[in-house]
């Protein structure tokens, strides 16, 4: 069968999602997993953007083995050199520059001819050549592009020393069958085209990326960018969940093969999902939580009676059986660190010790400790960038015709101080005092909480997203007590805030 290629985008693309800023830490565990789940290639991110990037990519690159290691480039030595250097101690490093080639980019954003983007995309892979020969090139915004112009880039850019072309759908515009007919085009015009794998790379502005991506599978590409969850620029990507389990459910019409291990899929969304800050609507295919429910009284007799009859995937294929397993306050410190094992994360003696006492507490304040309570621990004890302001003691007063008052404690630069707020509620109180305390001037553009699994004991998770001085950020925070799990939110918020800030000076 044809081997499809994975090739995983969410640390550059769905890093890009608004948002989500994910610190070098964070990077790595998901890289980790990533490389268990079994993709082919990691686009570790856009070394250039920022000296953060280049050190999450250079991290990645140095520790992850088994996989291909991609850096992006725009069409400019200096990017192409950052590249190399994030990427240059990996197992064959990836490096994959790009240039539009759609006449709309061409007249606005470049303001350069044909000839001249064709110059720069051929240069840009030969210089790329020097460094490694495994360089990828993209034509962004190909679908709205001229198509034989399209296959004279490629033509070039292939003599030039490119092993793989992408042709994205940059802004989500293709229909599938359309689409397929552009790469069947790119197929049949590309005399050279042999010499390389041709990949695509779709968006979701229309609902259709997952589509596009198996159309153009069938019309000959043989990698698919995509990202876990989906997540990425504006409506997202192709979910890589869906395409490898489309692949996987209908071989009769796909008889193709990727190298993911499916059992992995569903921690590996929790993973993204919970270090994001981007929660997975219910319904979402495959890894929504509405996935394998079934309340409607025909589907559960037929399912009673053959699972086949309303399910199409068994839930133990992308790990979901791993999800029965609970822990309670009797369990020990070894089987904490197996089950984290179990969902992807690599911890130090030292951060299991951490974890573990937070374990212990919130295990003496509920009957059971589920995989998603560990996930949202790990992030609070391990996972987050070193905390400026960390909160010491929250204390709030409030109820039927009382004015809802807080008091805060917060440590900041390893100082305590506390203030004292009264608001429209107690949320809203506490919030205020943490806004004096820090003295910040964020706006508040979302807040949602949810119960991280069932019970009147659950842990709750808020998820906050601010926005100052143009950076937007998601804080998440996790406690059985809602009002404490706002508060942590939002200082982690403002911590990642003044990291971004702090790697900007």
């Amino acid at each position: 069968m044809d081997r499809i290629i994975i090739f995983d985008t969410t640390l550059r693309d769905g890093e890009q999602s608004p948002g989500v800023s994910l610190n070098v830490e964070e990077k790595l565990q998901i890289g980790r997993q990533l490389e268990k789940l079994g993709v082919d290639v990691i686009e570790a991110g856009f070394p250039v953007a920022s000296p953060g990037d280049f050190e999450g990519v250079r991290r990645l690159a140095r520790e992850i083995r088994g996989v291909e290691i991609a850096a992006l480039a725009r069409a400019r030595e200096k990017d192409i050199n950052i590249a190399w250097e994030a990427i240059k101690e990996g197992e064959n490093p990836r490096i994959h520059t790009f240039i539009a080639t759609s006449d709309i980019h061409l007249r606005y954003k470049l303001k350069k001819t044909r000839d001249q983007v064709l110059d720069m995309a051929c240069a840009a892979v030969r210089y790329a050549s020097r460094y490694t020969g495994n360089v990828e090139f993209s034509a962004e915004d190909a679908s709205r592009s001229d198509l034989d112009f399209v296959c004279k880039v490629f033509e070039g850019v292939i003599d030039a020393g490119a092993t793989t072309v992408n042709f994205p759908d940059t802004v989500g515009y293709a229909i599938p069958w359309d689409f397929g007919r552009m790469i069947r085009y790119i197929e049949d015009h590309v005399p050279n085209i042999h010499k390389a794998v041709l990949s695509v790379h779709c968006h979701n502005d229309l609902g259709l990326a997952t589509a596009n991506a198996i159309e153009a599978i069938k019309q000959g590409a043989r990698q698919v960018e995509c990202t876990v969850n989906g997540i990425g620029e504006r409506a997202g990507n192709s979910a890589l969940e869906e395409v490898v389990m489309a692949i996987h459910t209908r071989q009769d019409l796909l008889p193709y093969q990727t190298g993911i291990s499916t059992r992995y899929i569903v921690s590996t969304s929790r993973m993204i999902s919970l270090l994001t800050g981007m929660a997975v609507q219910a319904n979402k295919a495959i890894v929504g939580g509405n996935a394998f429910a079934h309340e409607s009284g025909i589907h559960q007799d037929g399912l009673l009676k053959e699972r086949s009859t309303y399910e199409i995937i068994d839930p133990k294929d992308i790990g979901l059986s791993q999800g029965l397993l609970v822990l309670g306050k009797h369990s020990g410190r070894h089987a904490l660190k197996a089950k984290l094992e179990d969902l992807g994360y690599r911890l130090s003696d030292e951060e299991i010790d951490r974890v573990f006492v937070s374990f212990k507490a919130i295990a003496d304040k509920k009957r059971e400790v589920y995989p998603e309570d560990l996930e949202a621990l790990v992030a609070e004890q391990v996972l987050r960038i070193p905390d400026r302001y960390r909160l010491v003691y929250l204390h709030v007063a409030g109820g039927s015709g009382i004015r809802p008052t807080a008091t805060v404690g917060v440590e900041i630069d390893g100082e305590e101080a506390h203030e004292v707020s009264m608001g429209a509620g107690p949320i809203d109180a506490a919030f205020k005092a943490v806004a004096k305390l820090v003295k910040t001037h964020s706006r508040l553009l979302r807040f949602a909480v949810n119960s991280i699994t069932g019970g009147t004991d659950a842990l709750g998770e808020v998820t906050v997203r601010l926005e100052e001085d143009g950076h937007v950020v998601t804080g998440q925070g996790a406690d059985p007590d809602i009002i404490t799990a706002s508060v942590k939110a939002y200082l982690n918020a403002l911590n990642r805030l003044y990291y971004i800030e702090s790697v900007g000076r």
